[in-house]
């Protein structure tokens, strides 16, 4: 492992709020968003919950025309004007990346938003995956706000950049349900 690498973040639900958390990495401390009815461990597709558990980081995307490459020690894609993710718990590509258009329901992965200008694909229902079991599951963006997310976990853009050059293979992000 890199100097500064970290082998374990932490996600926790701050007291008093279903949907708003905090990110523990090394020294770092950052406010995140987490899904909107909070922290699971049974996971739904379109149950708007952060499943709990412990998750590899697969790789990590991020818009090239949005921002400056970021320094870290995984894999490391551009996001296309093509590229999405499938949430459709019947398709044989199920909470997998696909090309768009897609015949079945895909999330478009370069948003006008910002929200996916950098993403940590993590190994939540991606190994076996189940279907109906929860997909797209990232670290990304935050929207202003910290309002909730789908299920992701969320900070703010430079905390999130701030974050990454800690990040390598061994690296695990652990949410405390």
């Amino acid at each position: 492992m890199g100097t500064g690498v970290i082998d374990r973040i932490v996600v926790r639900r701050a007291p008093g709020s279903r949907h708003r958390g905090w990110v523990v990495a090394g020294p770092l401390v950052l406010p995140c968003a987490l899904g909107s009815t909070g922290i699971t461990h049974d996971k739904r597709e379109g149950d708007g919950a952060t499943p709990a558990g412990t998750f590899r980081i697969l790789g990590a995307l991020w818009r090239a025309d949005r921002g400056p490459r970021p320094a870290l020690a995984l894999p490391l894609s551009t996001i296309g004007p093509r590229d999405g993710w499938c949430d459709a718990p019947r398709d044989r590509n199920y909470n997998r990346p696909v090309r768009l258009p897609y015949p079945a329901s895909a999330e478009e992965m370069r948003r006008a938003d910002g929200l996916y200008d950098y993403v940590l694909d993590l190994s939540a229902n991606r190994g076996p995956i189940r279907k109906g079991r929860g997909s797209a599951i990232f670290l990304h963006v935050a929207k202003p706000g910290f309002s909730a997310t789908q299920g992701c976990v969320a900070l703010e853009k430079a905390a999130l950049r701030r974050l990454l050059p800690l990040i390598g293979r061994r690296t695990r992000v652990v949410v405390i349900g």
